[in-house]
């Protein structure tokens, strides 16, 4: 079985969002809930996964997460409440 990649979307305490891109959503989410994850979600805690889009290489991800960052914080939250994943 070929290993799946993901782009996420968190949300974060203070209502900002921070997407990132894994292998494992799950252990990655608990790696930023427990001051593991990346430099923003050490300062800034993590409250709960508010979207996921899975991909077949680690580059799709990547290159999704890459177009996510560049959009504002309103079409992040469209993007969010469009998206089928189930909060």
């Amino acid at each position: 079985m070929r290993k799946k990649y993901y782009t996420y979307i968190l949300l974060i305490e203070n209502n900002s969002l921070y997407c990132g891109y894994t292998d494992d959503v799950e252990k990655r989410f608990l790696a930023h809930t427990s001051g593991k994850g990346a430099k923003y979600t050490r300062a800034n805690k993590p409250v709960k996964i508010v979207y996921v889009k899975e991909f077949d290489t680690k580059s799709e991800a990547m290159k999704e997460e890459y177009r996510i960052k560049q959009l504002t914080h309103k079409e992040k939250l469209d993007l969010i409440n469009n998206s089928c994943y189930n909060l």
